[in-house]
């Protein structure tokens, strides 16, 4: 199976996901404004943990420069709640629990670890632009220092 991949130009598939809360979150939500969407393996581990946070600690910058953040994994909106709750995440985390939005994005699919494949999560990030066209698209990035190289690619002045 080949993944899709999504690369600047294409238009972002859109998604209707319940947030931490059980609320509805639809990509079209944010049209007219440039959206950070974000796809991670599981809420409350290190590295997702550090990334989650990351976004936090810099989501006045990206917010001032006109960015919104969205985080989507494949965990149930209880589970995200309590993420949410645990670390003061202000940004909404959706909940892909059938994985089709992560699939659709090219965000899930074969993975290798120490020489072992399986399917997995695959962490991206995408910058959508206004009018719901991806912008760039960054596949199997690090969870440590993503935010801080985003921030810089994005040209926004710390």
């Amino acid at each position: 199976m080949t993944e899709q991949r999504l690369s600047s130009g294409d238009a972002a598939p859109d998604f209707a996901l319940p947030d931490s809360t059980g609320k509805s979150v639809s990509l079209s939500d944010f049209r007219g404004q440039a959206v950070v969407v974000y796809f991670y393996p599981a809420a409350g581990t290190p590295g997702c943990t550090k990334q989650a946070c990351d976004f936090r600690d810099s989501l006045a910058q990206l917010n001032d420069a006109g960015y919104q953040v969205l985080g989507i994994s494949p965990d149930k909106p209880a589970k995200l709640a309590k993420f949410v709750e645990n670390e003061q995440l202000t940004f909404p985390l959706l909940s892909d629990e059938d994985k089709h939005v992560l699939t659709a994005w090219g965000a899930f699919g074969e993975k290798k670890n120490y020489g072992r494949v399986y399917q997995g999560v695959i962490r991206s990030t995408f910058i959508v632009d206004a009018e719901g066209k991806i912008a760039n698209a960054f596949y199997n990035v690090r969870a440590t220092g993503h935010v801080a190289k985003l921030i810089r690619d994005l040209g926004i002045a710390a």
